[in-house]
């Protein structure tokens, strides 16, 4: 079937205006992203659910190379727009991913179609897509989950188990003495039992909202000073320093001093766990004008990339953790604290070059609030 790349407008029978100024705040008004593009790949529309997936403004856009916006991990090579507009298929469904205005990867389940006239002619091709990423970080959480479960519990619930059975065993032949370390054991795999217990039903409290924050006028470089000050010796016994750069004195912020500080010793906490021996940790603070910013940097062995976007998700443990203490809720928790206070936190890090995680807090306190996607608005017919 020949294209054909006459104006849309020429083909319109009369009272078709009305007709497509409905059919557009319908589609403005979709709770999904929807891009149109003409036969030639070049965007021709934009609802603003594709605004807010993308980060990017319908004029900024329009008449642009649809791959070069959306950047696409299928863009370049088997492209579902150029499929359906070759005809080798009419609809095509899918899950890919795409990249935001920021470089994320945001997972995407997309559906692929051509777009033709009355006719039957070709006019260009449609994209609809729904954001995943809620739907895969749940996955994940419960992929990790399942894992914990089945690595940290089971190995505690084993070695109390056979530390038990073997003291039964031994049931009235046994001396207090022999008996000692075993119960030791025993004491301190089920103290490791409580601890998890514990930070999983705080961490799940945190993930509810069911907490309020106390907000009052607090120093950060105090609060920093003194969570250093509380880890000096296990700075000292990893051969790690801890340096906080002397600078001009910040203003005082409201915040929930408790809670915070819980962040600090979760960052810092990391950081030493992953320092090399005789290198530095810092601690920077930052003033951005509305906002206040902490950054904790260290030398260790760095992360790699394709971890980086699930740093911040419950129970999730990267390479080379195996060996290290921890439930990985230490980050997660820190990330809904700040986010708690209006605030927002990311790590920058490279394989061989350490990690640096930032937290930016507002100067004023935003208290807590329920946390939800924001929509965007349609527009109205005839405005």
């Amino acid at each position: 079937m020949a294209r054909t790349h006459a104006p849309l407008q020429s083909r319109l029978e009369p009272g078709a205006a009305t007709s497509l100024t409905h059919d557009r705040f319908v589609v403005d008004s979709l709770p999904i992203a929807v891009v149109t593009v003409d036969p030639d790949l070049r965007i021709s529309g934009f609802n603003p659910w594709a605004e807010h997936l993308t980060g990017y403004a319908k004029d900024e856009v329009i008449g642009r190379p649809c791959g070069e916006v959306l950047q696409g991990e299928r863009c370049h090579a088997q492209c579902p727009l150029r499929t359906v507009l070759d005809q080798e298929h009419r609809v095509l469904r899918l899950e890919t991913t795409i990249r935001n205005r920021q470089g994320q990867r945001i997972p995407v389940r997309m559906n692929t179609a051509g777009l033709f006239d009355a006719s039957g002619a070709l006019i260009g091709g449609v994209e609809a897509f729904q954001d995943l990423s809620e739907l895969k970080r749940a996955e994940r959480e419960r992929d990790n989950l399942t894992s914990m479960f089945a690595h940290d519990l089971k190995s505690s619930v084993v070695i109390i188990g056979g530390f038990a059975r073997r003291l039964l065993a031994g049931a009235g032949d046994i001396s207090a003495e022999t008996a000692r370390r075993p119960l030791e054991v025993i004491k301190k795999e089920a103290d490791k039992l409580e601890s998890l217990m514990n930070e999983f039903l705080e961490f799940s409290r945190l993930q509810a909202g069911q907490f309020v924050l106390n907000p009052s006028a607090i120093s950060l470089e105090t609060e920093l000073a003194e969570v250093v000050e509380a880890y000096r010796l296990q700075a000292a016994q990893a051969e790690v320093e801890v340096v906080v750069p002397v600078r001009a004195e910040l203003p005082v912020i409201q915040a929930d001093a408790g809670r915070l500080r819980r962040v600090f010793v979760n960052l810092l906490d990391n950081a030493l766990k992953y320092a090399r021996p005789r290198t530095t940790v810092t601690i920077a603070l930052d003033d951005l004008g509305p906002e206040l910013a902490v950054r904790f940097e260290d030398q260790g062995p760095g992360i790699e990339h394709d971890e980086l976007p699930y740093l911040f998700d419950p129970f999730h443990r990267g390479a080379g953790t195996e060996l290290r203490q921890g439930f990985g809720l230490g980050l997660p928790t820190v990330k809904t604290i700040v986010e708690a206070h209006g605030g927002r936190v990311h790590v920058e890090s490279a394989p061989g070059k350490g990690s640096v995680f930032t937290v930016v807090l507002p100067k004023a306190g935003q208290g807590v609030a329920p946390r939800q996607e924001p929509a965007p608005r349609a527009g109205i017919p005839g405005r």
